[in-house]
């Protein structure tokens, strides 16, 4: 059955999906399995596991940004979900899906939202300080920076931008909306300009408006309990593909697929097998190869990792 989606150069321009046959292999497709993608985006990974299936195969897809919803595919076995991916069991129930083959997640920014300059996700261009995903959630980054205290903002900035001067950016942003409200992301920019080391002002830049896109959204949490989910809507054998591109997103994905929690301790029942719903099917994780990253710089801090559900019949023969 051939899909008759946007064509790949149409979506392309939204994003381009990165590691794309990795992923795949990852998945270890069948023709007549469920699949999810749980970041659907500008279709990408969706296009291309939908090729791989037969007429009984489906693919459900989440998206929480209502963008991505232009780039729905046009054939009967998608379905797009614009939810936030943290739901992913009960809405696979709504829509009659107790189990699934496989989940896919890239997670992070499209080069969509990158690009958008009301949405704020980007240092380069000047727009309102939003970093919303999903637009109908109350709490802007804007908000954030205007409200939080500097104990509040040095926490976030520390945590989720891991930033060496993270008491400097929020003392300086608390004194910069003593005089005027930070409304815009060269607002913001302006506010920490004196703390940018030279030479490093793009990456510590990059981390601070990670880190207040990452409380905005949630998106640590949202990934515990997705990844929770998962293992639980998983056939035994199922395959877990997780693309992560900063360390924090990473060590949880790593920690869970390999023990289960989120802290890596791994614990054993008395015959030594390891209580985890998931296990690792390759040692460390995949990185894009030269040429990709060549061609596209998004994939250069890339990591993937694949698990698969543990089957507890078999373990325990």
């Amino acid at each position: 059955m051939e899909s008759t989606s946007q064509s790949p150069s149409t979506t392309s321009r939204y994003h381009v999906p990165v590691m794309l046959a990795e992923s795949l292999q990852g998945l270890a497709i069948r023709p007549d399995g469920v699949y999810v993608d749980v970041t659907f985006g500008g279709g990408g990974h969706s296009r291309a596991i939908i090729d791989r299936l037969g007429p009984e195969g489906r693919l459900l897809a989440f998206d929480q940004d209502e963008d991505a919803r232009a780039n729905a595919i046009d054939d009967p076995r998608f379905t797009l979900i614009g939810e936030n991916f943290r739901y992913l069991r009960n809405f696979l129930r709504l829509h009659g899906v107790r189990q699934v083959d496989g989940i896919l997640a890239d997670l992070g920014v499209s080069s969509h939202q990158f690009d958008v300059a009301e949405r704020g996700f980007s240092t380069r261009f000047n727009g309102e300080l939003d970093l919303r995903m999903d637009r109908r959630a109350d709490v802007t980054a804007r908000d954030l920076v205007n409200t939080l205290d500097e104990d509040a903002l040095t926490r976030i900035f520390k945590l989720y931008g891991e930033l060496p001067n993270a008491r400097q950016m929020a003392r300086a942003i608390v004194k910069s909306r003593g005089q005027k409200e930070i409304v815009t992301t060269f607002d913001l920019r302006e506010a920490v300009a004196h703390h940018l080391p030279r030479g490093m002002e793009n990456k510590y830049l990059a981390m601070l408006f990670q880190a207040l896109r990452i409380e905005v959204n949630g998106e640590l949490d949202a990934l515990r309990e997705m990844l929770v989910q998962a293992s639980e809507v998983l056939v035994p054998s199922g395959r877990l593909v997780v693309i992560s591109y900063h360390s924090l997103e990473d060590r949880l994905v790593k920690n869970f697929m390999r023990s289960g929690n989120f802290d890596g301790e791994v614990e054993k029942d008395f015959y030594g097998n390891v209580l985890s719903p998931m296990k690792p099917v390759s040692r460390g994780a995949l990185q894009a190869s030269d040429a990709e990253t060549a061609s596209n710089s998004r994939a250069r801090s890339a990591r993937l990792r694949v698990a698969e559900k543990v089957d507890i019949k078999k373990q325990t023969l």
